[in-house]
């Protein structure tokens, strides 16, 4: 049965666009592995040649090879492209890669050609000239021609230091700049129709919205034996995943091994870091700022104070990377004798707390972004949407528009019975004052909670919405417009129809 292809529809319309412009068009294309880059690309081409088989188009995917090898592999896809039915002469290759572009320059002028060059961040490891050498061929003669150029790369930062940054040759030269992120909790009902909402969550806990990983799980198993068989079996798939992830990054990857454990511990500062892994701060900052380039660690700060906050913390963003590393990283040696007991305990142990602390919080704080722009959904319309912490205080989502005086203040619960009223009391009576910035403001509040609301709540609720309070603290006052309640499968239903 051939893996099902779901969503990317903006994706596709994009590709679309440029390949029916008039004009030449130049499309960086980049993304985490495994988002599914070249399933779009590879979707894209199928859709493309069912309605006509004539067109021209070449898709090429770079490996971890030599220049020379490069060289030679794209130099047979545009021979097969140029010469349909002919067969490849043996050891067939142009002689430089100006010789490639002035090939394709001459078949893009009398019709267009579509060029896919995937994986390119693995063509300019091994010729770091050839981004220079595109450039000058792109200025001459390819910007001139029907030519539709897409450059795919997984290696973020190469590609942004390459192509996408001001010092980069390619810079300018792209009329199309695509970032393909992971698939939206949302379309997890479309994927996974078998599993409930609550067993999804667990499922995106782990996997994310990487579709490679979706394509791998065997929906008439239960999560567990997914996870157990996949992950944590002496032959699971991804029980080392993290090293194939960061050898595209780094060529030695055992400190930053050690610091990803340590951020998944709990260890968010540099100070904490360098506590924790006996690295020395400034030599951890320079391998906290590469981690950073990869997309698989962010610094946050609380969304309601400045991006130079001393509050900043740093976290794993990548799902699967921060699940690797809280539970199974420190289990290997076991996981590889087949002794899998104890790591599957701890996850029993510390799996519902872990999809609260992180998924539920993600998948509310997501839910508050796409309401914002669903008509009549919020009163409120934030334009930046995190957590808030102080030191004596956090609020799991914050909604903030400081232009408007706009605040969303959210708390989210994941147990398995209706939340209580003091949640609810609390964040309303203790932790806005400690939260909101200065000014004037106006605040809704929003409950998550996975199994939904008891009476008391429900009650506390309704006194918020008619009454209305106001209040205010040092240099800040407020006044409420509203409370909203929701299950998770409130957030379920509209995820899945918004996504």
């Amino acid at each position: 049965m051939e893996p099902k292809f779901i969503g990317r529809t903006n994706e596709l319309a994009l590709l679309d666009r440029l390949w029916e412009s008039e004009k030449s068009q130049f499309l960086v294309l980049y993304g985490r592995r495994r988002v599914g880059k070249t399933s779009l690309l590879a979707e894209w081409i199928f859709r493309k040649t069912v309605v006509k088989p004539e067109a021209k188009i070449i898709f090429w995917v770079a490996d971890q090879d030599n220049q020379e090898s490069h060289l030679r592999q794209f130099s047979r896809a545009v021979f097969e492209c140029a010469y349909p039915g002919l067969p490849i002469p043996e050891n067939f290759s142009f002689t430089t890669w100006d010789e490639v572009w002035a090939q394709l320059a001459a078949l893009a002028k009398a019709e267009r050609v579509a060029v896919f060059m995937d994986e390119f961040s693995y063509v300019m490891e091994s010729n770091p000239a050839l981004a220079s050498n595109l450039q000058r061929a792109w200025d001459r003669e390819l910007e001139k021609s029907n030519i539709f150029l897409c450059l795919s790369g997984s290696h973020l930062g190469m590609m942004e230091r390459g192509i996408l940054s001001g010092q980069a040759p390619l810079y300018g030269r792209a009329t199309g700049i695509l970032e393909l992120k992971p698939l939206p909790f949302g379309m997890t009902t479309q994927f996974f129709i078998n599993y409930s909402a609550a067993e999804r969550v667990a499922l995106y806990s782990v996997f994310g919205g990487i579709p490679h990983y979706w394509q791998q799980i065997d929906t008439k198993q239960s999560v567990s034996w997914n996870v157990d068989t996949l992950v944590f079996s002496q032959g699971g798939v991804y029980r080392n995943e993290d090293i194939i992830l960061l050898h595209d990054f780094v060529k030695e990857p055992q400190n930053y091994v050690s610091i990803l454990k340590a951020i998944a511990s709990g260890y968010g500062t540099p100070k904490e870091i360098e506590t924790a892994t006996g690295i020395r701060n400034v030599h951890a900052g320079q391998y906290l700022s590469n981690l950073v380039d990869t997309g698989y660690v962010i610094r946050r700060t609380p969304v309601t104070a400045s991006d130079k906050s001393r509050l900043g913390r740093y976290a794993i963003s990548d799902p699967f990377l921060r699940f690797y590393f809280r539970f199974v990283a420190s289990r290997l040696s076991q996981i590889a004798l087949g002794q899998n007991m104890q790591a599957s305990e701890e996850l029993r142990n510390h799996w519902i707390d872990f999809i609260g602390r992180y998924t539920w919080e993600e998948i509310c704080r997501e839910w508050v972004l796409r309401a914002s722009n669903i008509p009549g959904t919020l009163p409120l319309y934030p334009d930046l949407v995190d957590s808030a912490w102080t030191k004596d205080a956090q609020v799991d989502v914050v909604g903030v528009n400081f232009m408007k005086k706009h605040l969303i203040l959210g708390e989210c619960k994941w147990t398995s019975q209706r939340e209580k009223a003091s949640v609810l009391r609390e964040l309303v009576e203790s932790k806005t004052e400690k939260i909101i910035p200065q000014g004037a403001w106006q605040i809704f509040y929003l409950g998550f909670s996975k199994e939904g609301w008891n009476e008391h709540a429900l009650s506390y609720a309704n006194i918020i919405n008619t009454t209305k309070p106001e209040g205010k603290a040092a240099n800040s006052q407020w006044r409420v417009t509203g409370m909203k309640l929701l299950s998770l499968t409130d957030i379920d239903t509209d995820l899945s129809k918004w996504s």
